[in-house]
């Protein structure tokens, strides 16, 4: 596989996911966060097992090592998502979790210890700008569904380094279908925890739930890894900056959502500055050596 072709299907995955705020808004007045992760991740790992079940003979303890630590940090990022959206909108929420695009190179700099690209700099100040009008409200007070979803932007772009990572040292694929079931096993523990176990009963409440595990999940995190490996970090940032571009269209034409002026300048502001940060983007050195 070729960079640009791991590229063209990560924005077929952020395409996915774009979906994924509007399916996560229908389920958040009406399903329990956990049961939610609980059952999109649960479903999307029983349907990936029975599609590759012979690959899984080769899983080791390395594999179940890495999985278990990006499984968590799934687990989390939609937690505090679906926290966030039960007091914001879809395409707010979106725009916030694109955040991570620019938390991406952020966090790299610190890991290699060199200073970021003068234009990663204009891109923070500008993206600050942009969350601080989606983030704040007319009367200045902070909206707690928002900064559910920066927190998860944060653990997203922690996600995507560490998958960036181990994808060079064991099977992508196989990755990517363990972490689906680390994920949901960790929801299921947090649900006899924090809620009362109970599943859905609207069938609206399924099709949402099956929408989430079939196409956000069992697509989009099977294929992330896979196409990860052959592209950069970065690259992978930015592509997904088309996420929150997506959510808003479908939130749009199926909740009939409007973020407001204040909201729609926010979040051009954040498209600018996820641009303008990740346009110096460069390719991954391993890249060259990844081989099909």
């Amino acid at each position: 596989m070729t960079q640009k072709q791991a590229n063209l299907l990560l924005v077929t995955v952020s395409m996915g996911w774009g979906t994924s705020y509007v399916f996560m808004k229908l389920c958040a007045d009406t399903i329990s966060p956990f049961t939610t992760v609980a059952l999109r991740f649960g479903i999307a790992f029983i349907v990936m097992v029975a599609i590759f079940s012979k690959k899984l003979i080769h899983t080791n303890i390395a594999m179940l090592t890495y999985s278990a630590i990006v499984g968590a940090l799934l687990c989390g990022i939609f937690i505090t998502l679906m926290y966030g959206m039960k007091t914001t909108t879809a395409s707010t929420a979106g725009f916030l979790t694109s955040s991570t695009v620019i938390l991406v190179p952020i966090l790299r700099t610190f890991l290699i210890r060199k200073l970021p690209h003068k234009n990663i700099i204009y891109g923070v100040i500008i993206v600050s700008v942009g969350l601080a009008l989606l983030i704040i409200k007319d009367d200045l007070t902070f909206s707690m569904g928002s900064l559910y979803c920066l927190v998860a932007a944060l653990l997203y772009a922690i996600y995507i380094i560490l998958i960036n990572s181990f994808v060079r040292q064991v099977d992508a694929l196989l990755l990517g279908i363990c972490q689906l079931g680390f994920a949901c096993f960790y929801a299921i523990i947090g649900n006899f925890i924090f809620e009362t176990p109970a599943l859905p009963n609207e069938v609206m409440d399924w099709l949402a739930i099956l929408g989430l595990a079939l196409i956000c999940t069992a697509y989009g995190f099977v294929m992330q890894p896979i196409a990860q490996k052959y592209t950069s970090p970065e690259s992978t940032g930015f592509l997904f900056s088309l996420e929150p571009i997506f959510s808003a269209i479908f939130a749009f034409v199926f909740l009939y959502e409007n973020m407001g002026i204040q909201g729609y300048l926010g979040a051009l502001l954040i498209l600018a500055g996820v641009f303008l940060a990740n346009s110096t983007s460069q390719k991954h050195p391993l890249i060259e050596e990844a081989k099909v």
